[in-house]
């Protein structure tokens, strides 16, 4: 693939088989953002993992302490006190059948979140062939199936960010803003690797991460020393 200039002259700065301190890495990476717009900073993880094996497949979601520089539009489908709870939090849309009928019908995304009761999941499961592709599905082990509808919408609110591994064992995740200032990211930072680090399989024989890297959008990505954070 061919590269820009700039993406060329940023990639210099990077010293090739360095690892760094997540103080440093957050310095490098905006520096050699290299978006005319605002660009996201995104976290990627390569675990040690089968994912073969259920019990080594990840799946959760961590709030971030400064939040992920985006707002999010949160669709809440509950009833009678949930629903008025959730409407309280600051929920975007609050429903239950009427809105699972509208996404049906009308093909209708306009959110980027949505969080479910129990008791409204057997219906939802039933557009699942819409959700899914999109990745809106609610799911117990990301807190979007819940009965307490209001820490769900204020945990979404505050920068809840989702990860799954890939089948490779790959964790993504987007920590902030390039804009953000450089303490903010350095403890989103840590934050999320902190929520990796916790739900380590049992199973799991050796080292559990391999290589933790961050990158700002179209910049070139930056290797974090591993013994910068307590195992």
């Amino acid at each position: 693939m061919k590269r820009s200039k700039r993406y060329v002259a940023n990639l210099e700065k990077i010293e090739k088989n360095r690892a760094y301190t997540p103080e440093e890495a957050v310095k490098l990476v905006k520096e050699t953002s290299n978006a005319k717009f605002e660009g996201t900073v995104e976290i990627a993880m390569n675990l040690n993992l089968d994912t073969k094996k259920s019990d080594q497949q990840l799946r959760g979601a961590v709030v971030l302490p400064n939040g992920t520089g985006k707002e999010k539009k949160i669709l809440v489908l509950a009833k009678g006190e949930q629903a008025k709870e959730a409407k309280e939090a600051g929920a975007d849309f609050v429903g239950d059948m009427d809105l699972i009928q509208k996404i049906e019908q009308e093909n209708w995304f306009d959110y980027d979140v949505i969080i479910a009761t129990p008791e409204m999941m057997p219906s939802l499961g039933k557009i699942g062939k819409l959700l899914g592709p999109k990745g809106l599905m609610p799911n117990p082990k990301t807190g979007t199936v819940t009965t307490d509808t209001a820490k769900a919408v204020e945990e979404t609110k505050k920068g809840k960010v989702n990860y799954r591994t890939d089948s490779f064992g790959n964790v993504h995740g987007v920590i902030g803003k390039a804009n953000f200032d450089d303490n903010k990211l350095v403890e989103n930072l840590k934050a999320f690797v902190e929520a990796i680090m916790k739900v380590k399989p049992s199973a799991v024989k050796g080292a559990y991460v391999k290589n933790i890297s961050i990158s700002s959008t179209m910049g070139p990505s930056v290797k974090l020393d591993l013994n910068s954070f307590d195992k």
